[in-house]
């Protein structure tokens, strides 16, 4: 595990770490207090806030490895992440809906999880979120008032002061993008369509029925702060916090139905390792239900099929899967040397005014943004893109084992576009866009459409099912509620299951409003507040 200096880091805390964990790890111990699987944008929360009082041992296990490498700490290489040794790599089986392709579905495999691979987006999701989650879970503290608390006190908001809304001071450094005159002829332009503009993307907008503002980013001076960096670093100079990299949990160890410790493969062996108190499972939508499933959590009929002796019979394991799909994008050409690169703003609106959260994500970028399936527009590079997207689909997707091996894959069935509704919002998300780009105030930006061009109808149907692609917000498939597939309660305790808990997006009952690094950051919160209640810390 290797560190370099970054920001305000001394050296010399650097090397306190290094030494300190390299001696951690080379006498790893076969019992902690608390086990934490799972470095990303929940767990490296957890792991620091247990590992905060000096009287508790926390152990941090991560599969992938260190994320001391330019592709993570440089803001501006994230897509070389993607494909990478910290991409998990997964793809989801051929879709009927998207004419049969199969799509990537990135998950950071890295300390910091997803965190060290996205964007950097800071999106907190819509007050109705949040309100959803406490119904859902017959618990007041998830609604959106209590959550509004947790943003403030871990912020470290950089724009406008907005002490209602936002926080600073906390851990989380967050600064908007700078405004162009390109951005700001696009927010005149939502503003002409009936889109109002609102001072910062987490605050009243929120709360509102939608609106534009600039988009918010978790970096400084071009570096990225991931969670992992901003939370657990900070800490790793303890002797009572082991961050152990390139370690992949392949299983719960049980007493009966009380969870005992984890199997891990770590250094070409599997060690057996126990907690003393409780285990965090914080691998993401797609490994969480991975781990549980193969450890005999999850639908009886599919664990017996595949010998994996039942523990528990929840048949909501791996279910309701849900993401965000996207178009990269629509194209505008504009006259040469007429919009500097640098702009970044995010629409979020309803495709139909009678829902109660918006639906669409339109985000706008200057330059000219392709995927591989639109890059045959062939667009120039004076241009300038929106992302249209749609962030509340009614598609639900599942996950399936394909063995009872650590090693065997994971089927992932996404479903996207699987209920006909969600191709009707993409179509509107892309009409808005295409109506915000041909209004006046962006007349002098605007010299042609290059994507998708004079496409309409049945054609623009088929571009969008041959193109569009995820936003990687995996979430869902081990959701929090008190219905038969729920799978952790409001204390995110697994059913059934005891000393086992479960914080990462995986417990979504729905996935958020806009990027989910955020919402996963306060599952973070709270599962540290719950543990820290329950073992009296």
């Amino acid at each position: 595990m290797t560190f370099s200096t970054q920001n305000s880091e001394t050296s010399e805390f650097i090397r306190r770490v290094r030494i300190n964990q390299q001696n951690l790890t080379d006498n790893l111990k076969n019992r902690y207090d608390f086990i934490v699987c799972g470095s990303g944008s929940s767990g490296s929360v957890v792991a620091r806030r247990l590992a905060e009082n000096p009287k508790v041992s926390v152990l941090l296990i991560e599969a992938g490895g260190s994320d001391d490498v330019p592709g993570v700490m440089e803001a501006g290489q994230w897509a070389s992440n993607l494909g990478s040794e910290r991409d998990w790599g997964f793809r989801a089986r051929p879709n009927p809906h998207l004419n049969n392709r199969s799509l990537p579905m990135a998950m950071g495999k890295v300390l910091g999880g997803g965190s060290s691979i996205n964007v950097m987006y800071w999106v907190r999701g819509h007050k109705n979120d949040w309100d959803f989650f406490a119904a859902e879970a017959g618990d007041e503290a998830w609604n959106y008032k209590s959550v509004l608390e947790i943003y403030r006190r871990i912020e470290d908001w950089q724009g406008t002061p907005d002490p209602k809304y936002r926080g600073t001071g906390g851990p989380v450094y967050v600064e908007p993008t700078r405004s162009t005159p390109l951005s700001l002829a696009v927010s005149e332009a939502a503003r002409s369509v009936g889109i109002p503009a609102f001072e910062n993307l987490n605050g009243r907008m929120m709360e509102d029925d939608g609106g534009w503002s600039q988009v918010e980013l978790r970096q400084r001076d071009g570096r990225r702060l991931s969670i992992f960096r901003s939370y657990t670093f900070p800490h790793m100079d303890r002797t009572n916090l082991t961050v152990l990299t390139q370690a992949m949990v392949t299983r719960l160890v049980f007493a009966g139905k009380r969870v005992t410790g984890v199997d891990v493969a770590h250094d070409g062996k599997v060690h057996r390792i126990f907690a003393g108190l409780e285990v965090v499972l914080s691998l993401g939508a797609i490994n969480t239900p991975k781990v549980l499933m193969q450890s005999g959590i999850g639908h009886e009929d599919e664990l017996r099929r595949l010998g994996i002796p039942v523990v528990q019979h929840l048949p909501g394991v791996g279910k309701n899967f849900q993401d965000h799909v996207l178009l990269f994008g629509c194209v505008w050409e504009h006259e040469p040397g007429e919009a500097p690169p640098g702009g970044n703003s995010c629409l979020l609106w309803k495709s139909d005014p009678t829902l109660d959260t918006p639906d669409m994500q339109c985000v706008h970028l200057e330059g000219a943004y392709t995927s591989p399936e639109t890059a045959k527009f062939n667009p120039p590079k004076n241009a300038w893109t929106f992302v249209p997207g749609v962030i509340r689909p009614k598609s639900r997707g599942q996950l399936h084992l394909t063995g009872p091996n650590p090693l065997d894959t994971m089927e992932i069935d996404a479903n996207f576009l699987g209920d006909p509704d969600d191709l009707k919002a993409f179509l509107k998300s892309i009409e808005l866009c295409r109506e915000i780009a041909h209004s006046s105030a962006l007349h002098s930006f605007v010299k042609r459409e290059v994507i998708p061009g004079n496409l309409k109808g049945p054609d623009l149907e088929n571009l969008v099912r041959n193109s569009i692609l995820t936003y990687w917000h995996q979430s869902c498939t081990a959701k929090m509620g008190r219905d038969s597939m729920s799978v952790v309660d409001n204390q995110l305790r697994v059913y059934g299951i005891e000393n086992l808990r479960i914080a990462d997006g995986s417990i979504m009952p729905r996935v958020t409003t806009g990027n989910t690094m955020a919402p996963c950051v306060v599952i973070g919160e709270r599962g540290a507040e719950m543990l820290k209640t329950r073992h009296q810390m």
